[in-house]
C-alpha cells in the first residue's frame, strides 16, 4: 500500500466504513426483529418492526452519504495530482539589487555614526 495513490486508499478505506456500517446496521435491526417476536403485545411488536425499518433506513442514507463524501475526496484528490503533475515548474529569480541596497544603506550608516563619534 506504500506505492498506492492515496485516492485508492479512500475509496478501501471508505468501502470498509460502509461494510462495518450495515454489518451494525442489520445485527441492530435482526434484534429489534427479534424483540418484536417476543412482544407480549401486538403494538409493542409493531413499534420494535418500525424500529427495524427505520434502523436499516436511516443506515442505509448514512452508507450512501459516507460513500458518496469518500468518491467526492477521492476525485478531487486525483484531479489536484493531476492539475500538480500537468502544470509546469517555473523557477523565479530573485533580484540580488533588491537586497544589496538596504544592506549597503545600513553599511554605510554605521560608517556615518562612526565617523561622526
Amino acid at each position: 500500500m506504500a506505492d498506492a495513490d492515496l485516492d485508492v486508499v479512500i475509496r478501501q478505506l471508505a468501502r470498509q466504513l460502509h461494510t462495518g456500517l450495515m454489518t451494525r446496521a442489520k445485527e441492530r435491526r435482526d434484534r429489534f426483529n427479534g424483540l418484536a417476536a417476543k412482544a407480549k403485545g401486538k403494538e409493542t411488536g409493531d413499534r420494535f418492526k418500525m424500529m427495524a425499518k427505520a434502523t436499516m433506513e436511516q443506515a442505509t442514507a448514512a452508507a450512501k452519504r459516507l460513500q458518496m463524501s469518500a468518491d467526492n475526496v477521492a476525485d478531487s484528490y486525483a484531479r489536484a495530482m493531476r492539475l500538480a503533475a500537468s502544470t509546469p515548474v517555473t523557477v523565479k529569480v530573485e533580484k540580488k539589487a533588491k537586497d544589496e541596497k538596504p544592506a549597503k544603506k545600513v553599511k554605510a550608516k554605521k560608517a556615518k555614526a562612526k565617523k561622526a563619534k
